[in-house]
Order: C-alpha cells, then sequence, then structure tokens
C-alpha cells in the first residue's frame, strides 16, 4: 500500500472532503470580509453547514448532535468543534454570507488550477461537436421557503421562495456565474449582470423569461450569438422565408413591429419553428436567434443544450438539504445555498478525479454512507462497480462413472447457483 492511500485511510470521509479546501482560505476570506471568529471559527461553521448537506440534516439539533456524537473524528480536521446549538444559530444569522461566496469561487478557482481539465471548458457530443465555441445556458430556480417566518423573501401572496440566477458552460457543467437572492425579481432583470463576462462569438442560450430586446440588441452588437425561446404575443412580419424541411417546420427571417418592440432591436431576426423531442415526445418549439447562416436543425439543437442547466438544478435540490433551512433570516438562507453549491462543487471534483460513470444521485449516495468511515473515498470511488459478476459454475472435470449412469452426470445436484 503506498503511502498516500495508507494516509487517506486514516481520515475520514468529511475529512477528505474539506482537505480539498485549502486551509488559508477560509479565515482569510473571513479576515478580509471583517467577520468575528473567535468564539466560533468560520472552519467550523462552513463544515457543520457541509456536514448539514451531506448527511442531509432537518435541523439544528441534528446537525449539532451529529457533530457531538462525532467531536473527536472533528478535531482532526483542523482542530474544528461541535457548534452549540445557540452558537451555530446566532453565526448563521448574523455573520455575512460573503464569506460562503467568496469561498466558493476562491474553491472553484483553485481546483481548476491545481487539476488539469476540471471546470475546463469542452466540446459539445453529437450534432454540436463541430463547435469550436463557448456556449453558455442562463436560467434560475427558485427555492421555496416558508412564508409565516421568511417574509423577506415574500414571492407571491401566499409563498415565499428565494431564487438563484446561474450562468453554467454547458460541457464544464460548473457554474461561472451565481446570483443568489429573494425571487421577487424577474429573470430579465438579472440577464445583464449574467452575461457580463461573456465575449464575442460566443453562444448564449436561455428560455423565453430572458427575452429582453433591449438586452438582446446589446448581445448582438457585443458579436455574442444568441438562441431563445418566443414568446406567444411577440408581434413581428415576415421579411423573406428560408428553405425547411424535416423536422423544421418554418424557417423565417423578421423584423419586429410592436410598439414596445421595434425600437428596442431595429435590426433583424431569424424565427425558427421545429418539432423537438422532450421525454420522448415531439414537441413544437419556435426559436429565436441573430444568426442567419447556420442551419436551422443546429439552432433546435443549441436550445437542447440548455437542458444542461436544468441538470445542474435537478442535481441541487434532489441531492442536497435545500428543501428544509435551518435559519429563517437571509443571510442563514444564504449562507446554506452557498454551502451547499460549495458541496455540489467538491463532489464534482470527486466525480471528475475518480472518472465516475454512474449517476451524480448514486455518487452522493455512496458518499453520504460513508461519511463517517476512514477510507480512501477517491479510491474507492475509482474502483466501485468495476469487478466482473461471479460466472455461473460449469463442471468441465473429466470424471469415473458407473456404467450406465453417463446420463445423469450433466445435470447438477444438490446445492447449487
Amino acid at each position: 500500500m503506498n503511502k498516500q492511500k495508507a494516509t487517506s485511510e486514516v481520515y475520514t470521509t468529511l475529512h477528505q472532503i474539506v482537505q480539498l479546501i485549502p486551509r488559508w482560505m477560509m479565515q482569510k476570506i473571513a479576515n478580509d470580509v471583517g467577520v468575528d471568529t473567535r468564539k466560533f471559527s468560520v472552519k467550523s461553521h462552513v463544515v457543520s453547514l457541509m456536514l448539514g448537506h451531506l448527511s442531509h440534516a432537518f435541523s439544528l439539533n441534528e446537525i449539532c448532535d451529529s457533530c457531538s456524537i462525532h467531536a473527536s473524528s472533528l478535531q482532526r480536521i483542523a482542530g474544528v468543534t461541535p457548534p452549540k446549538r445557540n452558537t451555530f444559530s446566532n453565526a448563521n444569522r448574523t455573520r455575512d454570507p460573503l464569506v460562503a461566496e467568496r469561498l466558493y469561487w476562491g474553491v472553484l478557482a483553485q481546483l481548476s488550477t491545481s487539476c488539469k481539465g476540471f471546470a475546463a471548458p469542452g466540446r459539445c457530443n453529437g450534432f454540436l461537436h463541430r463547435f469550436k465555441r463557448r456556449i453558455f445556458a442562463v436560467d434560475s430556480t427558485v427555492i421555496r421557503l416558508s412564508l409565516a417566518c421568511i417574509d423577506w423573501a415574500k414571492h407571491r401572496r401566499r409563498k415565499a421562495a428565494a431564487k438563484a440566477h446561474v450562468r453554467i458552460e454547458v460541457t464544464s457543467f460548473v457554474p461561472s456565474v451565481v446570483i443568489v437572492e429573494d425571487a421577487a425579481h424577474h429573470d430579465s432583470k438579472r440577464a445583464d449582470a449574467l452575461c457580463r463576462g461573456v465575449r464575442p462569438g460566443d453562444i448564449l442560450v436561455a428560455d423565453k423569461a430572458y427575452l429582453d430586446f433591449s438586452f438582446l440588441h446589446s448581445l448582438n452588437e457585443r458579436g455574442v450569438f444568441f438562441v431563445l425561446r418566443q414568446k406567444e404575443n411577440m408581434s413581428a412580419r415576415v421579411t423573406r422565408a428560408m428553405p425547411c424541411g424535416g423536422r423544421i417546420l418554418s424557417d423565417e427571417v423578421i423584423e419586429l413591429d410592436g410598439v414596445l418592440t421595434a425600437g428596442k432591436y431595429p435590426g433583424e431576426l431569424r424565427r425558427v419553428r421545429a418539432l423537438v423531442e422532450v421525454d420522448g415526445q415531439d414537441r413544437e418549439m419556435t426559436f429565436i436567434t441573430n444568426n442567419l447562416d447556420w442551419a436551422a436543425q443546429t439552432i433546435a439543437e443549441l436550445y437542447k443544450a440548455r437542458w444542461s442547466v436544468e441538470i445542474f438544478f435537478k442535481e441541487l435540490k434532489q441531492t442536497l438539504q435545500l428543501a428544509d433551512f435551518i435559519g429563517t433570516n437571509e443571510n442563514a438562507v444564504k449562507w446554506q445555498i452557498w454551502v451547499g453549491l460549495l458541496v455540489h462543487l467538491l463532489l464534482h471534483y470527486l466525480k471528475h478525479q475518480s472518472k465516475w460513470r454512474h449517476s451524480f444521485s448514486r455518487l452522493v449516495g455512496l458518499v453520504r454512507s460513508a461519511l463517517w468511515m476512514r477510507i480512501d473515498i477517491l479510491c474507492t470511488l475509482e474502483h466501485y462497480g468495476t469487478a466482473s459478476p461471479p460466472r455461473r459454475p460449469v463442471v468441465t472435470a473429466k470424471q469415473m462413472f458407473l456404467q450406465g449412469f453417463e446420463p445423469n452426470t450433466s445435470c447438477l445436484m444438490g446445492q447449487h447457483i
């Protein structure tokens, strides 16, 4: 057994995951933000929240009890101390969540630098493999909260919710921009902030919620291509029709003629109506783009690439603890969301390093089961499910038989598999 493997087996799985975060980073960020960590260290705070996500804890008491039971194992993680309930609750309520936000981006930059290929843009599979451009998808997800105790995030008359706006590179599956806030703002209000770092030649795909023509005109002026769904009430006149066939129902060049929209986007747009397979069924969709040269089928395939951000949101909500919040004020909710994003990032790093071939939810379940075990988690993930199935025993050896019993020798007798 090599030295690295032997060292890994001394630490618990939780300890090995926390070790992916540089030891100096948490305290430095806390000092820069101006957070008082004398009574309760920022590392103890972050590790406790990470434990809540990894173990899928439902309350403060559950996290505190788990930390108390495994206090000796926590002490080995650079002196992490089990939190008291009131201390933990006060830290979530009063500490600036900017610490968790900066920690997420700092860890992402560190892992991207130390591991070649992680979070790096790649090439799309299938029909879009020939594209040598960066393809970004933007979308948002609503995280439901309880209106009875979280009135700061009032979303509708009887609902409260937080919202996470995300821009993700569809081949790296790691977000490049995240905005966490209350759900009162429409998606289009955050479109400029999400696309601030998009360069000329890049491709942006989004849902119809981002169909703001002033925003789209600014993208076109910057040389950014976009593909979005059309809204039903969009008013436009057709200037010329282009050939279509197969799953492409129509392909037209249009100009906006609405009272409010004509002046916001004065140039030409392209409208493609196509049949797109969704969950095994064909659905008719209409797309808007500023590229007049691509094939119509390419535009439809580009929009399907947007669904990678839907998979990202699905992973967050199904594998992390974002259904039950352990705090009620804005700071506590943001702390839990940002640390959840950090846990998701670290688990994806393990997936990348181990070349995990199964589903992400299965990886999370395996890590959750081995959270307090002293095993090499990376080695476990590398070899998980690689053993070949047992083969059925077959009688092949020549045997001596009594005269007249040869027909019965090919049948297995007694207990057998």
